[in-house]
């Protein structure tokens, strides 16, 4: 009998943006691929020896190996450049080296400034709360929205410079992180973002591909059986 198991495995959860980029990669390029949770809080020994810094994504190419570290790539970041390389088509790194550039530079914008500020500042207050039975910390919520997330979301406007897309022609890296990351916010407030129309354009093109819907839904689901309704940090 024939094996019929994608050769990717994501380890970690929906829940995650870092997860979902990943999942919306693969999703773009119709790339087959399992999830297998992980609870990164307390991960097994074995997800610990694939994860040197104890975070989700990993991925498995099954192709290469197993079980073990080899065939093991961590970080959501190296894991969609492999994926790219592995699988070329649809490109979603921009051939032109400034596009590929701004692509990067987004990617780690996003990853590291906007998950910062709408991670910590917001979900983990919001959801991390609710979920262990105590009321959610809308006090810190509502001053990173008001505060922390406009410099970032001026940064992101200045950037499309009223464009359709971050880099390039058509979807790229950039695109999919930035949706993936303020998406998190969007799964326990609400997020208006008519003050930066050209962002705001973008994340409701964004939030129609099934790249990034299809994930997003699976995080959603989890979120609502302890959150059923998004909070108003306006």
């Amino acid at each position: 009998m024939s094996d019929s198991r994608p050769d990717l495995v994501i380890y970690g959860s929906p829940v995650s943006p870092f997860a979902r980029k990943v999942a919306g990669v693969c999703i773009a390029k119709g790339v087959p691929y399992e999830t297998e949770a992980v609870n990164v809080f307390d991960p097994p020994q074995w997800f610990r020896d694939i994860s040197p810094m104890k975070r989700i994504p990993v991925l498995r190419d099954r192709s290469v190996a197993e079980e073990g570290v080899a065939g093991t790539i961590a970080d959501s970041s190296a894991i969609c450049a492999m994926v790219e390389r592995k699988h070329p088509e649809p490109a979603l790194y921009p051939a032109d080296p400034m596009a590929l550039g701004e692509a990067l530079f987004i990617e780690e914008y996003a990853d590291t400034s906007l998950a910062m500020a709408g991670g910590l500042g917001i979900f983990r207050p919001i959801f991390f709360a609710v979920s262990k039975g105590q009321e959610p910390d809308l006090d810190k919520a509502r001053d990173t929205w008001a505060n922390q997330l406009p410099p970032i979301f001026d940064v992101l406007e200045a950037r499309l410079g009223g464009r359709e897309f971050f880099a390039g022609d058509s979807v790229s890296i950039a695109d999919i992180s930035v949706a993936c990351v303020l998406m998190q916010v969007s799964l326990v407030a609400e997020t208006p973002l008519g003050q930066w129309p050209a962002l705001e354009a973008h994340f409701a093109a964004m939030q129609a591909l099934p790249a990034i819907a299809e994930p997003y839904a699976a995080a959603d689901t989890i979120i609502r059986k302890a959150l059923p309704t998004r909070f108003d940090l306006t």
